[in-house]
């Protein structure tokens, strides 16, 4: 499936709106990939508001992941999951995920390279700028997100404190997607979404 050039991705912290909500104005704006991602609830909350999200989802015929768990993506009917370092490995997520996207967050070049050979469908690299949603680690800067885009094939997606002001330096180094939370919940979603997907694609990428 083609996730397109714009991930949005779901964060409580950013917005007080209602999941539901989030992912409508951002379909609503021309996104077609949605990451669910809630570190806050049980596994059954994820799971129900996972269906909630791919019927929506569906309806605009956009792809949906959800983090960390392979087994209730798979039981949402998700597209696919996206994994953590510290989540399932990847071998044995595959044989949950038969068919299905997996993506990996990596922070270093060999993590990317470790995640290509393991089978990943795209990796995603960062945090490329100090972001608040997430403690992923220090930023890791354009230069080493260019080199690992120079060094992998499969997709790979920018994430962590990409915002509009610093967007046009991030497709420069040639990466497939980026991902994005705050700068897309901050403000208006939809207007916000739409200046991303133009500017992406003002770039030729997505």
């Amino acid at each position: 499936m083609y996730l397109g050039g714009l991930c949005f991705i779901t964060e409580r912290k950013a917005s007080n709106l209602p999941y539901r909500d989030m992912v409508l104005r951002a379909l609503s704006a021309g996104v077609r990939w949605v990451q669910y991602r809630d570190k806050d609830r049980t596994r059954r909350e994820i799971y129900e508001e996972s269906v909630r999200l791919r019927s929506i989802t569906r309806d605009f015929d956009a792809a949906l992941l959800v983090n960390d768990h392979p087994d209730v993506a798979l039981a949402a009917e998700a597209d696919g999951v996206h994994l953590g370092q510290d989540d399932l490995p990847l071998k044995e997520a595959r044989k949950i995920m038969e068919g299905k996207i997996i993506g990996i967050s990596t922070h270093s070049l060999r993590q990317a390279v470790d995640a290509e050979k393991g089978g990943a469908d795209y990796i995603g690299f960062g945090p490329i700028f100090y972001t608040v949603t997430k403690d992923a680690g220090s930023p890791k800067g354009i230069e080493m997100l260019h080199e690992v885009k120079k060094n992998l094939r499969i997709p790979v997606v920018a994430i962590g404190g990409i915002t509009l002001e610093n967007l046009g330096m991030v497709l420069e180094t040639g990466v497939d997607a980026v991902a994005v939370a705050s700068a897309i919940l901050s403000g208006d979603i939809e207007e916000n979404a739409g200046r991303f997907m133009d500017m992406i694609k003002s770039y030729g990428t997505g």
